[in-house]
């Protein structure tokens, strides 16, 4: 079965003032469905058609000369789990078995936020800041253009998309900006619990 644009979890309007419903056509109805069908076309009559996305990328990772496949199928990923990462009314701090997680391997939530926008602040060009389990402790890290904690063995928990289709008609070069938001005002920490306690 060819990979599908998954349908955003909220209205394109539901994220405004901090991302405006012009970023999500574009950055979805656009960006995105562009890599869904990149994909689909370039596995098509391969033996990764049919193929999970993590299996995609699983196969492909490292490969030089599939290098198209892998940032494609990354991307399809990345963006995917990007959309249930923020939500309406989202932001704040995180509670529960998350909350003290995170004050268990950082030291503290502000500890933590502040690594998590150094990490989107200080990845040069277009990339991603992750909260990741990695053999059972949560780091921040960064990657860029496509390449995901996946292929790196890493469970990814939370991302912040930093490539500036992201953000740009919004906040224009004010990347800070967008990521003070992003963590105040948009974060879906239900979603990144509902990750660690599957892990």
């Amino acid at each position: 079965m060819a990979h599908q644009l998954p349908a955003l979890p909220y209205d394109l309007d539901a994220l405004e003032p901090h991302i405006s419903r012009s970023t999500l056509e574009f950055h979805h109805g656009k960006h995105h469905a562009a890599y869904v069908t990149n994909l689909n076309n370039l596995v098509a009559a391969t033996e990764l058609e049919g193929q999970s996305l993590e299996d995609t990328i699983t196969a492909v990772a490292g490969d030089a000369a599939k290098a198209g496949i892998f940032n494609n199928a990354a991307q399809v990923w990345n963006h995917s789990f990007y959309w249930q990462c923020i939500k309406a009314g989202g932001g704040g701090t995180p509670s529960g078995d998350l909350a003290a997680k995170i004050d268990a391997d950082f030291g503290s939530f502000d500890a933590f936020k502040e690594q998590f926008k150094t990490a989107g602040a200080t990845q040069f060009g277009s990339g991603w800041a992750w909260l990741v389990l990695d053999g059972g402790t949560l780091k921040v890290t960064k990657t860029a253009n496509a390449d995901l904690p996946l292929a790196h063995g890493q469970k990814a928990l939370l991302t912040m998309d930093v490539w500036e289709h992201a953000y740009y008609l919004d906040y224009q070069n004010r990347r800070p900006d967008y990521m003070s938001t992003y963590l105040d005002k948009l974060v879906n920490w239900d979603f990144v619990a509902a990750n660690l306690a599957a892990a």
